[in-house]
């Protein structure tokens, strides 16, 4: 695909991004309205994710009527372009509902279809519209945030690195994943668990967060904001030269990113070899 071509994508992610995003945060402002639970009684969906997600639709179908979409709210659309936009309306939905200014809209186009494994990103953009952020990215161009080029940092070692992770919303999953924080903590600077994927990544890229880990993420969650980190230097994957999926995602800088790989496989291994995913 042209260079121009990839240019006009994220020039539609970034514009639908901050019109969706303006969206959201109106609703927040108005009080937000849980719509259903889904895997669990804590895994919510507001009114405020359908009706984000239903404006990011309508404004790329009337902008790439060929293109397919895979959206975490509604259903999957196959196009006959080869490209589908990848879409979480309102990620971070509990920082949402609770009034926690990190929540994003991450939208991503990706080659192929919405599969990690297979896919190639081309573009993608993450919106915070609670203070103001657009992160953004396509590839082979860099990754920039509200216009500043993005370079992720290197040389941190492993002891004075700050990680990143979210859990689950099943109960047992996230006992598991308790475990491997406990054997991981003291081996580095601390930990934090912030609650949205997207974001998290997009702090590794910003030099806010030295590594971001997590099991179990949907392609939505992650599809824009690991092209932001790759974008900016990051390494980003799973274990040996797997590529980041649903069984795990790791992003660091590629120092980094070898010093931990290993400490996180022995302890997915102790703790987690037997999870369903």
């Amino acid at each position: 695909m042209t260079t121009a071509a990839t240019a006009e994508l994220l020039a539609l992610a970034q514009e639908t991004a901050t019109v969706a995003g303006e969206l959201a945060r109106r609703r927040r402002d108005e009080g937000v309205e849980i719509a259903a639970s889904k895997s669990s009684p804590e895994d919510v969906v507001t009114l405020a994710d359908r009706e984000t997600e239903a404006l990011i639709r309508g404004l790329l179908a009337d902008a790439r009527p060929d293109d397919g979409f895979y959206g975490e709210e509604s259903t999957a659309t196959t196009g006959t372009s080869g490209l589908t936009w990848v879409v979480d309306p309102i990620d971070g939905t509990v920082n949402y509902l609770y009034g926690i200014p990190f929540y994003g809209v991450s939208i991503a186009v990706v080659e192929g279809d919405a599969d990690p494994a297979t896919w190639t990103a081309l573009a993608g953009a993450v919106r915070n519209p609670a203070i103001d952020e657009l992160f953004s990215a396509r590839a082979g161009h860099g990754a920039h945030l509200n216009g500043r080029r993005l370079q992720v940092g290197s040389g941190a070692p492993l002891s004075l690195a700050l990680f990143g992770t979210g859990f689950s919303y099943d109960s047992a999953r996230r006992t598991r994943q308790a475990q491997v924080l406990q054997g991981l903590i003291h081996e580095v600077r601390d930990v934090r668990r912030m609650g949205a994927a997207s974001l998290d990544l997009c702090a590794v890229a910003a030099g806010r967060l030295d590594l971001y880990y997590e099991r179990g993420l949907k392609p939505w969650d992650h599809a824009a904001g690991a092209l932001v980190a790759a974008e900016s230097g990051a390494r980003v994957g799973a274990f040996g030269d797997d590529r980041e999926g649903q069984s795990l995602l790791i992003a660091a800088a590629p120092d980094l990113y070898r010093a931990a790989e290993p400490l996180l496989t022995k302890l997915f291994e102790e703790f987690m070899a037997d999870d369903d995913i």
